[in-house]
């Protein structure tokens, strides 16, 4: 399946009148995997774009809140976005209004103060006041929300659907990481998976320092009938549950898949599910909890006692 991430913009500006969802909305950029800035002069926009090229060669993906805090900054903002669009930058802006009395209501409710309020004026007067200086951002935004009955969960999914082209599951981050029983279950894990019952590399005196991420492990855990049928049943179930979270809203899943000490089957299990749900769509992030602590560094297994594990008689 194709990557979304193809359709995204290079720069999203957001701006918009202040208790509109900024912050929301920022949110749900950072996770859609964008650097996000907040509050940052105009001037300094194509600094930020140029240090995001330098780091590692290629541009990343920018969104910047941009709005009336800046004040007198913000009269430059046109020429910037337009020196970025020459770069050849790809450049979104968008722009979240909602009534007056719904701000005023908002300020009411947070008790904090509107940034145009500093002389002591109302927040009526306030946000009439960032109404004309924005006027121009709002008019030349390519996206404007009305957030007004809105509920921030659905601000979120209006802007996932809308920057995803409809393919909102990559706003869903995944993590999938392996992990060892005999070091703790996890804590953190939205789904655990237990694969101790499946044939174990440990008793193979040529397996045993290696690895889940070594070939020969690899191919010993996942080509065997055992594998295969979970695996069928296993990413049935992904197949089945996934879209669920991604309907939900849900922004991130943690899904641990753990063996006795998280050295072999667990990590290429892992590593598995991982490559499944990427191939699907999904943000995905793979990690190995315990495996520094299975091997050392010179070659011996931490505790490396089958009879710690009588229990299922597995490693």
């Amino acid at each position: 399946m194709p990557s979304s991430d193809q359709s995204m913009p290079e720069l999203v500006i957001l701006s918009g009148m202040s208790g509109a969802g900024r912050t929301e909305a920022m949110h749900v950029f950072e996770d859609l995997g964008y650097f996000c800035v907040d509050n940052l002069p105009p001037e300094l926009i194509g600094r930020v774009m140029d240090l995001e090229e330098a780091a590692d060669g290629k541009a990343r993906r920018v969104a910047i809140v941009c709005d009336a805090r800046a004040r007198g900054f913000f009269s430059e903002m046109g020429s910037v976005l337009e020196s970025q669009e020459d770069r050849g930058i790809e450049v979104s802006i968008v722009f979240l209004d909602a009534d007056d009395d719904r701000l005023i209501a908002r300020y009411k409710s947070s008790r904090r103060r509107h940034p145009l309020c500093e002389d002591g004026a109302g927040i009526a007067q306030g946000i009439k006041r960032e109404r004309l200086l924005l006027r121009d951002m709002r008019n030349r935004a390519d996206y404007v929300v009305d957030t007004t009955n809105l509920l921030p969960a659905e601000l979120r999914a209006k802007l996932r659907h809308h920057f995803t082209e409809g393919e909102e599951r990559a706003g869903l981050a995944v993590t999938v990481y392996s992990f060892g029983f005999k070091h703790g279950a996890p804590a953190d894990a939205d789904l655990v998976i237990d694969v101790r019952f499946l044939p174990n590399p440990y008793y193979d005196p040529e397996m045993r320092t290696m690895t889940g991420l070594d070939q020969k492990v690899h191919d010993y855990v996942m080509y065997n009938a055992e594998t295969e049928r979970f695996l069928q049943r296993w990413y049935g179930l992904l197949d089945c549950i996934m879209p669920g979270y991604v309907a939900e809203g849900k922004q991130h899943l943690a899904i641990a898949v753990g063996c006795t000490g998280g050295q072999h089957r667990s990590v290429a299990l892992a590593e598995a599910t991982g490559d499944y749900l990427r191939k699907n769509g999904y943000r995905v992030s793979i990690a190995h909890r315990d495996l520094a602590l299975a091997v050392k560094p010179d070659g011996r297994l931490v505790n490396a006692d089958p009879a710690a594990d009588a229990t299922d008689g597995v490693r």
